[in-house]
């Protein structure tokens, strides 16, 4: 598209945007787009990739502590397949324009978010299997669609990015069948885990459509393919009969399937307490950021070095 319109108005230049856009085909780094949507893309792949960062937190926590050396390596694969997400998603963003530095420091500095439920306590390892189903469940739910997103780079990471993330999902649910078939602690400590992260996993998929001030716009422009209701709709529709499955009970009483509708009715969040969250006050936003920030600053002798070698070898 670029090649065929330089030197054309700005008319012209929105009019093939937006006729790329209709058409469903994809927007690529070179290509001239609208200054709003770059800007929407960037909040937005930086939030995925930030979240993928921060979200080593909460299970990392477990590695050292891992009944088994089988489960200890399951989780530390695991582990590494966010950091790598994290640095897939980072790299896409970086083709509009900005660095990863600016990035990390917009995150660091409350400028920029990561998902809301990675600041939740892991307080159990059944949380490590609870994670693992319900979390990666609504993280495919939700990135599954983004492989069809409008602009090309993002859309080719999230092609691995689901294919690993279903793994993840299924190893969640793995450990937690393990121990449903355990002792009655155990399957006490599943129902406890899952009673705690239902919610926030319901969270995830972000505010009621009604109250999303970015969805309309992301949707028009093919950034999204779904609404966040729909979302959380397919996801509790996914999730109900693998509860059935488990033998745990899903903590909203509200829950019925509804013949008439075809899907499950269920009860809204807490919309204060997600609010909440979003704005710092969750019961571990302090200490993840803390942590990355940390990390940050005791990983700057390896970037120093690191493009000491790289001006080394140009030179």
């Amino acid at each position: 598209m670029t090649a065929q319109l330089q030197g054309a108005s700005d008319a012209a230049l929105q009019e093939a945007f937006d006729a790329v856009i209709a058409r469903h085909d994809r927007i690529e780094p070179r290509d001239w787009m609208p200054e709003a949507y770059r800007k929407t893309l960037v909040r937005q792949i930086a939030q995925h990739a930030h979240s993928e960062i921060i979200g080593m937190q909460p299970e990392g926590n477990w590695i050292g502590r891992a009944p088994s050396l089988r489960r200890k390596a399951i989780l530390l694969a695991k582990v590494q397949d966010e950091a790598g997400h994290g640095l897939y998603l980072y790299a896409a963003c970086e083709t509009l324009g900005v660095s990863r530095d600016e990035l990390v420091e917009l995150l660091l500095a409350g400028k920029q978010k990561y998902s809301s439920i990675f600041n939740y306590p892991t307080l159990s390892y059944a949380d490590v299997g609870t994670i693992g189903w319900l979390v990666d469940g609504a993280a495919i739910c939700n990135q599954v669609p983004l492989c069809r997103t409008s602009y090309g780079p993002y859309g080719r990471a999230m092609i691995r990015i689901c294919k690993e993330e279903s793994f993840h999902q299924r190893q969640g649910y793995e450990l937690l069948a393990t121990m449903v078939r355990g002792t009655d602690e155990q399957r006490a400590m599943v129902q406890e885990s899952v009673d705690r992260f239902w919610w926030p996993s319901l969270m995830m998929f972000g505010p009621p459509d009604t109250d999303s001030p970015n969805s309309a716009q992301s949707m028009a422009w093919g950034i999204k393919r779904n609404s966040n209701d729909e979302l959380r709709q397919k996801f509790v529709d996914m999730t109900v009969p693998q509860a059935d499955a488990l033998g745990v009970t899903l903590p909203d009483p509200a829950l019925r399937w509804n013949a008439a509708r075809g899907h499950y009715d269920f009860g809204p969040p807490d919309w204060d307490e997600f609010a909440a969250v979003i704005r710092g006050d969750g019961p571990c936003n302090a200490q993840r950021i803390a942590h990355r920030r940390a990390a940050h600053d005791e990983g700057s002798w390896v970037r120093e070095a690191a493009t000491a070698f790289a001006a080394r070898t140009e030179r």
